[in-house]
């Protein structure tokens, strides 16, 4: 099964505020879009995926995730994450009425090729799945069959919400890259083990916290 992934993200500006005690203020929207740069090339190079909308409203964080091969669809409703979400795989589905749509997190600088095939491909055994984030609270993939809705539901405490709502949670062992979002600075640590791309790699590089 080939998938359209839908990738959000906020105005640079304003994304990754707990990361605060790792990078200063002016630094922090360059390794945000540095996170979503090394999540889309690496979705991107994933052979399940057949493409990636990213739903932005940021100028920059466009142009430089359009040059590397994704849509960008603005974010029309305003209305945060999940509206976000829900727009992005209307606009997707407007196009490919039929298409497996996931919900991936920005913020995934370790992200695996073959690791999200591997998710992707468990996904697909069900109308709706979700993997959770590396602290088991969250959700950083939400996938969703042809002929069934989104229905996201992220925020705190996603992991729990998106099972009461169906979806199914893929139990996986080995993909840790997909589950390593970056929040907070042990969450850049954690990723910086894990080995990141090249983008977050030259802007974490400029940060003495992110290796201690």
């Amino acid at each position: 099964m080939q998938w359209s992934l839908v990738i959000p993200l906020k105005p640079l500006a304003r994304a990754k505020s707990r990361l605060a005690d790792t990078a200063a203020e002016g630094v922090r929207p360059g390794l945000a879009l540095a996170f979503a740069q090394d999540t889309v090339v690496a979705a991107l190079a994933c052979r399940a995926v057949a493409d990636v909308a990213v739903v932005t409203d940021d100028e920059l964080a466009g142009r430089e995730l359009a040059a590397l091969g994704a849509r960008i669809v603005p974010d029309a409703p305003g209305s945060g994450l999940n509206a976000a979400l829900a727009h992005g795989a209307a606009a997707v589905r407007e196009m490919h009425p039929r298409a497996a749509v996931a919900a991936l997190n920005a913020d995934l600088p370790a992200l695996r090729p073959r690791e999200l095939f591997r998710v992707l491909a468990a996904a697909a055994e069900f109308p709706r799945a979700f993997l959770a984030d590396a602290a088991e609270l969250g959700t950083t993939l939400l996938a969703a069959a042809p002929g069934h809705a989104l229905h996201p539901v992220f925020g705190v405490d996603s992991r729990s919400r998106h099972r009461a709502s169906g979806a199914t949670e893929l139990r996986l062992t080995g993909v840790d890259s997909v589950r390593q979002d970056v929040d907070t600075g042990a969450d850049l640590r954690a990723a910086l083990a894990l080995g990141v791309g090249p983008h977050t790699a030259a802007v974490s590089a400029r940060l003495p916290a992110a290796g201690q």
